[in-house]
């Protein structure tokens, strides 16, 4: 369960007994931290919190001063992770420094109500925040359409434009604006929308892979042509479920008209793995004429049946009086679509072992990252150029 499952729904509750709280983000990181800019934790007052700053030992040190730090508004707090003389550890342990932000209710609130909005509708957000007395916390939103409207406040008509930017450039920055005839320090941070991921398949195998995906704080769609599989017994977590109509799937000769598959997104995943050969061609045929493609498509089984699976697609296409030649360009155009057999390479047997090699390759994609060994990674980083 991703932090903002948890920091969510307590958020509210407060909200609605019009209860304080405060709010603690990270905001800068100097060395090595467990956590990165833009994490969080939500302190209640009778003692509860949400989310995290750090592995777990910053949180207690944290709360028990918050309150007070942020009596008379918004601070920024230096936490180390070594103390000065950097031999008695305390906090996460990584040898380095992290600085929050600590807020209460009334530039807290915002944010949160951004944050929710972008989260339930998963779409990006990037929020441009001032760091420096004496407007700290005043903030500008850019990815929910309200919130990007012009006003007379030239602070806030500049930060609006430094969180726009950082929406189309997707990156996170420190920024300067000029507040009175001074420069004040901004921290722009950049939110990617909530991963999505479609499982196609009600079979045993698909219920590890939602467990963990839900884990991830990722939203999640099961679809089968199966009644009897797709079911809310069988997966609770799923935030939808569907059940294809496979007489409707296998009389239509284009694409397959899965209702789920409109609400797809650039940045989603999918997986095939229905066991059923008519659904998956059907299904595939659909994700693989969707206007945008995305992000990551993956298909279980031996690349032998993915290869049958794209001639068949080639059919429902009415791609198959094209010659030989052309349907095999075109089969393995689509190749470089897939991920087939998708997953990385664990040593993966049991349906929880296979479900992580899902995972893992999906993140991957995602992010764009090596999912080398990070010692690998590390090493790659600081060694000498050439």
């Amino acid at each position: 369960m991703a932090d903002l499952d948890r920091i969510l729904p307590l958020w509210r509750e407060l909200e609605t007994a019009g209860a304080d709280y405060v709010l603690a983000t990270v905001i800068e990181v100097q060395g090595s931290s467990y956590r990165k800019p833009g994490a969080c934790m939500l302190l209640a007052p009778d003692g509860r919190r949400a989310g995290t700053v750090s592995g777990g030992c910053l949180e207690a040190q944290v709360a028990t001063r918050a309150w007070w730090l942020t009596a008379s508004g918004p601070v920024i707090q230096r936490y180390s992770t070594a103390e000065e003389d950097g031999e008695l550890p305390y906090g996460s342990g990584c040898g380095g420094v992290v600085f929050l932000l600590l807020e209460r209710r009334p530039t807290a609130g915002p944010l949160l109500s951004a944050l929710e909005q972008a989260h339930n509708r998963r779409t990006p957000l990037a929020v441009a925040t001032i760091l420096e007395s004496p407007q700290i916390g005043c903030r500008a939103f850019a990815g929910l359409a309200h919130h990007g409207s012009k006003n007379f406040d030239p602070v806030l008509n500049s930060l609006q434009e430094l969180a726009e930017q950082s929406l189309a450039s997707r990156t996170s920055t420190e920024q300067h604006i000029e507040i009175e005839g001074a420069e004040c320090r901004a921290w722009v941070d950049y939110r990617s929308a909530r991963p999505g991921l479609w499982i196609f398949g009600a079979g045993d195998d698909a219920q590890p892979l939602l467990h963990l995906s839900k884990e991830l704080g990722w939203f999640v769609t099961v679809s089968d042509g199966r009644s009897h599989l797709a079911t809310r017994v069988r997966f609770p977590l799923a935030d939808e479920l569907h059940v294809l109509n496979i007489q409707v799937l296998l009389g239509n000769q284009k694409a397959a008209p899965v209702a789920s598959i409109a609400n797809l997104q650039p940045h989603d995943a999918a997986v095939l793995m229905t066991h059923s050969f008519e659904q998956d061609a059907r299904v595939l045929a659909s994700l693989l004429t969707l206007d945008v493609p995305l992000a990551y498509i993956g298909v279980l089984g031996p690349q032998r049946r993915t290869r049958e699976l794209l001639v068949e697609v080639a059919r429902l296409l009415n791609l198959i009086a094209s010659t030989t030649s052309a349907i095999d360009a075109r089969v393995e155009l689509w190749l470089t679509r897939l991920h087939a057999p998708m997953g990385i390479d664990l040593g993966a047997e049991s349906p929880e072992s296979i479900a992580l090699s899902i995972l893992a390759e999906i993140q991957q994609s995602l992010t764009a990252s090596t999912a080398l060994p990070l010692r690998q990674v590390r090493a790659t980083t600081l060694a000498p150029s050439s």
